[in-house]
C-alpha cells in the first residue's frame, strides 16, 4: 500500500479527456496547450503530449517543466517578468506572451527575434465569482483598450484572452467570442494566431462539441489566425481521487472522521473558489 495522502490518477479516465481534446484538435483545427498551473504531475506527460500539441505556462519554473518534460510547443506567459529571468524564460519558450504593453517595451530588444504576443482583457468573463473573474473592474491581467493595442500591433504577432472560468455554457462562449470579434476585429485580422486560453469545460458530459469545434473554425478561418486552447481543469476533469486514510471517528452531534489530509493542502480551490463563494459577508468558512 501507498503511504496517504496521495492523488491516484486513472489513465483510463485521463485517455477519455485525451480522445475528446484530439477530436477538437482535428474537427476545429485548433491546438490544444496543457496549462501546467492547472496540473504539472510529469509522471503523465508520457500519455498527455500524444494528444496535445505542447504546454503553456504562467512562471519561469513552468516553463522550464513544459521545455523539458512536455514535447511539442512551449508557451511563456507572466503577469510580470523579472529582469534577472526575461533571458531564461526566452530561452525555454517558443513563444512568450507579455501581459501588458509596458513589459512589451520594457524587454522589446532582449525579446525581438521572440515570437511574440499579447494578453487582451476583453472586460467580459463567464466567472460569477470575482476572485476567480479575470475580467473584474481594475484586473491586472492584459490590456483592453484597443486603440492603446494598435500602437504595438507591430511588435506582436498573436493575442491570448483568457476570460473562461468554469464554463460549461457553450452558448455563454459563443457570446463572448462574438463579443470579442466586435470589439477587437480589425485587430485580429493582423495577427498570426490567438489563444482562447483555458476554462471552457469542452471535455465534459453532454458538452455540445461539434458546434464547439465549428464556432473555433468559423473564428479561424474569419480572421486566418491559428487558433490554441489551453486546457487544464478540462485535460483532467475527473480523472483522479485523493486518496485518505480515516484516522479517527468521533460524534460530536453529527458522525466525523479524522482524515490525514487537509484541504488547505491538498484541495486548496475547492476551498477558496467553492466554500468561499457561498459565505455570506459576515460568516467564516465551514468545512466539511
Amino acid at each position: 500500500m501507498i503511504q496517504t495522502p496521495y492523488y491516484l490518477i486513472d489513465r483510463s479516465k485521463l485517455l477519455r479527456n485525451m480522445e475528446k481534446i484530439a477530436y477538437v484538435r482535428e474537427q476545429s483545427g485548433a491546438k490544444a496547450l496543457l496549462a501546467l498551473k492547472c496540473f504539472a504531475t510529469w509522471s503523465v506527460f508520457d500519455l498527455m503530449s500524444r494528444y496535445m500539441d505542447g504546454s503553456t505556462s504562467s512562471s519561469l519554473n513552468e516553463v522550464k517543466l513544459g521545455k523539458l518534460k512536455f514535447p511539442g510547443e512551449t508557451h511563456a506567459y507572466s503577469v510580470a517578468y523579472a529582469a534577472h529571468e526575461i533571458d531564461e524564460v526566452l530561452a525555454h519558450s517558443d513563444k512568450i506572451i507579455f501581459n501588458s504593453i509596458s513589459q512589451l517595451e520594457r524587454f522589446s530588444d532582449v525579446s525581438s527575434e521572440a515570437v511574440r504576443g499579447l494578453r487582451v482583457n476583453p472586460r467580459v468573463s463567464s466567472s460569477d465569482f470575482i476572485i476567480a473573474d479575470p475580467a473584474r473592474p481594475y484586473s491586472r491581467l492584459g490590456e483592453w483598450d484597443p486603440v492603446q493595442i494598435e500602437r504595438v500591433i507591430d511588435k506582436i504577432s498573436g493575442f491570448m484572452f483568457h476570460n473562461n472560468c468554469e464554463n460549461s455554457d457553450f452558448d455563454l462562449f459563443d457570446q463572448m467570442l462574438t463579443r470579442i470579434e466586435a470589439d477587437f476585429g480589425h485587430l485580429l485580422h493582423q495577427l498570426d494566431w490567438v489563444s482562447l486560453g483555458g476554462g471552457i469545460h469542452f471535455t465534459g458530459e453532454g458538452y455540445p462539441i461539434d458546434a464547439f469545434c465549428a464556432r473555433l473554425k468559423r473564428f479561424a478561418d474569419t480572421f486566418a489566425v491559428q487558433v490554441y486552447l489551453e486546457p487544464g481543469e478540462a485535460a483532467i476533469t475527473d480523472t483522479a481521487t485523493l486518496e485518505v486514510t480515516v484516522l479517527d471517528t468521533l460524534y460530536n452531534g453529527k458522525h466525523l472522521a479524522v482524515v490525514d489530509s487537509s484541504i488547505e493542502a491538498h484541495m486548496l480551490d475547492l476551498l477558496i473558489y467553492q466554500q468561499s463563494a457561498r459565505m455570506s459577508p459576515n460568516e467564516g468558512p465551514t468545512v466539511t
